[in-house]
């Protein structure tokens, strides 16, 4: 890495402030300008440095201080501690390291994402250095089978065994594809790693072509995430100008392009046989299987997809050796795992914890606990085709098997934590509602199940459900499992299931007390003036919508629910709290 050179990287540790965090970036690089330093300073703006909760953070390189809390009337002390001399700001500076294992992240924020040069100074490029001078195919899939790393994408399929079948395949070309098509509701793992270290997905792509005998490679990256999107053309426009993609590279007789296409914007291309449809400019939406991808897929044929994140692993474990990677984590789940973790925490963003660390670390030790210090509810994982476990599970290890058994996944990574203040029924609709409204529909299983499951929590929400629509509720999930044509329909039920496995007890709430006790069902909430409590100053009659308050200030005030829609306003208004709602 260039030592005569400053990088500043800045980050939004909460990742709530990223249209904040442009302007914070304009500001900063002005104040770098008037102080004639753009010359001596790279300015770059990174997803992730592995620190949470604490607004926006300045990370300084090559001497690596951290800065947190930055607003824009610190960044002029930045600069001239800093930057111009040796020193620092001590009100500012940041030592508390997170208890985390960083091998898919080891590079975000610590280099400039932007630069060949500062990856290859980490080794970077390093791996396919190594299987290129010295390593066969098949030694390159036996290393993997060494490190037991299986695909990060959801299933959890073994990726040595997915590259063995490919190569195995008969084809006269063959393709390997990065699947950065992330659609999970509150996940940006993916988008992290291609903003901030592009260059070691793009190297595990290389060495996925060459392990299964490819010679073109293509990274479907979601539309929705212009600055990967960027980030990766500007590392693949590198690797050519190096002499690490193209024809005959490092001087071997292997050569490997890699080429970008966007994502369709469908949650659904995610499907390893959407997204090949996607690719060939089909609309995207997925085939029956077998033949599986890897005997024909692109065009075709033989085809090797994996992740992000699998891929982000693959230069550690060649460099680094497949047994030490194997050293991590469970017995069938090895390595380390990046998880979105949101919802009711104080510190909220990305983690990379080993295998086997239960859910209470990660929320207690790793997130720092519960919003407000409000109990825990659940733990929700695996996005909507996975599961929401309960707080009594919570010392659960993490891995693939310990999650299904609990009616859960391990899918793509997204965390989200619940306290009492949300209701299961609601948060059941969200993810069935959003996996209804990205189903492709070509199945009828998942085109109408999916409906008719949303319809029946629909009226349970709204107080019309009866207990025998939990029996349907199942009935319809089994049928969707056993039927749809790809994993969106067969899990898109999960979330209800595992609520319903686990949190019965307030369906039945909503059904026959015809009561929500999160008070989020609005169609279950009634709303009352407390006469011992109220000031008669009229506020919440003003604010009524529907003129559903009535009364006077001599005789008090009532709210007629005849009238009452139960928007909530009078509650939002009220100063004194007479407001009650049950």
């Amino acid at each position: 890495m260039e030592t005569d050179r400053k990088i500043i990287l800045l980050a939004d540790t909460e990742q709530s402030q990223q249209d904040k965090l442009r302007d914070f970036y304009t500001s900063f690089a002005n104040q770098i300008k008037d102080k004639g330093l753009e010359d001596a300073v790279s300015l770059v703006r990174a997803s992730d440095i592995g620190i949470y909760g604490k607004g926006f953070a300045v990370k300084i390189l090559p001497r690596g201080i951290v800065y947190t809390g930055v607003k824009e009337s610190d960044i002029g002390a930045i600069i001239d501690a800093s930057v111009k001399g040796q020193g620092t700001v001590e009100r500012l500076l940041f030592s508390e390291e997170p208890k985390q294992i960083r091998i898919v992240l080891r590079n975000c924020g610590v280099i400039d994402p932007e630069s060949i040069d500062e990856y290859i100074a980490c080794r970077g490029y390093g791996a396919l250095k190594k299987i290129l001078s010295g390593m066969n195919p098949a030694g390159v899939i036996e290393e993997m089978k060494k490190s037991g790393l299986r695909g990060r994408g959801g299933a959890g399929y073994p990726t040595w065994m997915k590259w063995k079948f490919t190569r195995e395949s008969q084809g006269d070309r063959k393709y390997v594809i990065c699947n950065a098509d992330e659609g999970d509701p509150g996940a940006y793992m993916d988008r992290s790693v291609l903003e901030g270290d592009p260059h070691s997905v793009i190297e595990g792509l290389i060495i996925a072509g060459y392990a299964i005998g490819a010679g073109m490679g293509y990274m479907y990256i979601r539309a929705e995430y212009p600055l990967a999107v960027e980030r990766v053309k500007k590392a693949i426009g590198q690797a050519y100008e190096c002499g690490l993609l193209g024809k005959n590279i490092l001087g071997t007789d292997f050569s490997f392009d890699i080429d970008i296409r966007l994502g369709a914007g469908a949650f659904v291309c995610g499907e390893e046989t959407a997204l090949i449809a996607s690719i060939e400019g089909k609309r995207g939406t997925p085939r029956p299987r077998p033949p599986y991808p890897s005997v024909s897929g692109l065009w075709c044929k033989p085809t090797a997809i994996n992740n992000v994140e699998t891929l982000a692993n693959v230069p550690y474990i060649i460099m680094e050796g497949g047994d030490k990677f194997a050293l991590i984590g469970t017995e069938k789940s090895k390595g380390t795992k990046v998880f979105a973790l949101t919802g009711k925490v104080r510190n909220s963003g990305l983690v990379e914890v080993p295998m086997g660390i239960t859910l209470r670390e990660i929320v207690f030790d790793i997130g720092g606990g519960m919003l407000g210090d409000k109990p825990i509810k659940a733990v929700q994982t695996g996005g909507p085709s996975g599961g929401v476990i309960p707080v009594d599970q919570l010392d659960t290890p993490v891995d693939y098997e310990n999650l299904q058994k609990l009616g859960s996944i391990m899918g793509s990574g997204g965390m989200i934590v619940m306290d009492e203040s949300d209701c299961i029924v609601d948060i059941a609709k969200f993810y069935l509602g959003f996996c209804v409204e990205e189903s492709c529909g070509k199945c009828a299983p998942c085109r109408i199940g999916g409906y008719q499951m949303l319809n029946l929590l629909n009226g349970i929400a709204e107080g019309s459900g009866s207990l025998e629509d939990l029996d349907k509720l199942r009935r319809v999930a089994l049928a969707m499992q056993r039927a749809s044509l790809c994993a969106l329909g067969q899990t898109a039920a999960n979330p209800v299931m595992s609520t319903l496995r686990y949190f019965e007890q307030e369906y039945r709430e909503h059904i026959v007390n015809r009561k929500c006790r999160s008070h989020k069902c609005r169609s279950l909430m009634t709303y009352s003036i407390i006469q011992d409590k109220c000031k008669r100053c009229r506020v919440c009659v003003i604010n009524c919508p529907v003129n559903a308050i009535e009364g006077d200030r001599e005789k008090g005030f009532f709210i007629d629910v005849s009238k009452c829609v139960k928007c909530g306003k009078c509650f939002e208004v009220c100063k004194f709290q007479a407001i009650a709602k049950e």
